[in-house]
Formats: C-alpha cells, structure tokens, sequence
C-alpha cells in the first residue's frame, strides 16, 4: 500500500515538473531579440526587438480603440511602419487576435493628448496630469469599433491582450500600475471610455 502511495506521489511529481518544463517563460522571451515565436500570440513582426537595452525608455503602455473598421490594424500598422512616428502607435491588434509590431521600439510614435486630464473620473490623475505621454508610453492599438465604437474588444483581442501586456511588462519592465486606458488620461470621445476595458482587465489579471 504504502509502495503504492509513494509511486502515485513520485508520478505526481514527474507529470508537474513537465508541465513546468513545458511552460513558457514569457519573461525571457520577453528579454529576446529578432522576431521571437511568443506561445498563444499570432505576431506579424513589422520591426524586429533589437537590444532592449538600447530600446526608447518606455514607462508606461496606454491602450487605444481606433474607430477602424475590422481588418484595419493591417493596414494602419504598415502606414506606421512607413512613416514610425506620425501619430499612431507602436503596437497593433486585430480583430481575429493578429498583433502587428509595427514600429523598431527605438523610435516614438505620436499618440497622446497630452495627459491632460485632471478630474480624476476614473484614476487618480495626480501622478498622470500632463506626465503619462506618447514620448514615454508605449501604444497599443485595438482595432474594429466602427460604426459602433462602444462595441468591446473581441475575444480573440482580449486573449491576445492577455499575454500582450505581460510581454510588454517584461520586456520594459513596466509596473502594473502603468498601465492606462487613453480615457484614463485624456479627455476623449464623450460616447465610450477608450480602452478601460481592456486596461482594467491586465491590472486585474495582474493582482
């Protein structure tokens, strides 16, 4: 019996240290160079990670909803690829999930308005008021909310929202609490809260 026992506990063992074995570590992914394969991601490299320490020193990420038809971030992600710092981001996803790197993470997009909220509707905006900018946040772009822009991101977004913001986290060793919704720091279309959902999702799934 207690043979038994103890060979049920070694099997145990063996199965959960492969499971370990098996996992990805996106942390070192995350630390990589090139155009590096992330597990759960469909990722279209337009601009290859080079040394991240030579990468622009992001601080924060804001996520964006550009009120873009499905099958946009295609083509806006190659227009930012052309020209890497008209206004724009860095990042973008999909409807189907696909996420485009668009830009080398040494340059800076133009995104933004500024920071300039200051009701403290949804953070408090103390810390944010004219601080959390395009020159030191990364952008992320979700498109496909037109013609309705309080349609929510798809579920094949949010999946890749999931594992998107832990590499990002990662990779520009960027706290949970910096990360923002664009609605959280600037004033923006009156009709929906750009990017809350998704913003308060990754501080959520990060707790």
């Amino acid at each position: 019996m207690h043979l038994r026992l103890l060979t049920m506990a070694l099997f145990a063992v063996v199965i959960a240290a492969s499971a370990s074995a098996q996992t990805p570590d996106l942390g070192a992914i995350a630390r990589g160079t090139g155009t590096p394969g992330i597990p759960g991601l469909k990722m279209v490299w337009l601009a290859p990670w080079g040394d991240v320490t030579r990468a622009h020193p992001w601080r924060n990420i804001i996520v964006h909803q550009t009120e873009g038809p499905a099958g946009s971030a295609r083509g806006g992600a190659q227009e930012q690829s052309k020209n890497p710092t008209r206004r724009g981001v860095t990042v973008w996803v999909e409807t189907d999930g696909t996420v485009y790197w668009a830009v080398a993470e040494n340059l800076v997009p133009t995104h933004g308005d500024g920071a300039n909220r200051n009701d403290n509707k949804y953070i408090d905006n103390g810390p944010t008021y004219h601080q959390v900018i395009g020159s030191n946040s990364i952008g992320v772009e979700f498109a496909g909310n037109y013609p309705d822009v309080t349609r929510p991101a798809t579920e094949a977004q949010i999946a890749a929202w999931r594992i998107l913001v832990k590499v990002l986290r990662a990779r520009y060793g960027i706290p949970l609490e910096r990360v923002y919704a664009h609605d959280w720091i600037d004033f923006k279309d009156a009709r929906y809260c750009e990017g809350c959902a998704l913003a308060t999702l990754a501080r959520q799934q990060g707790e």
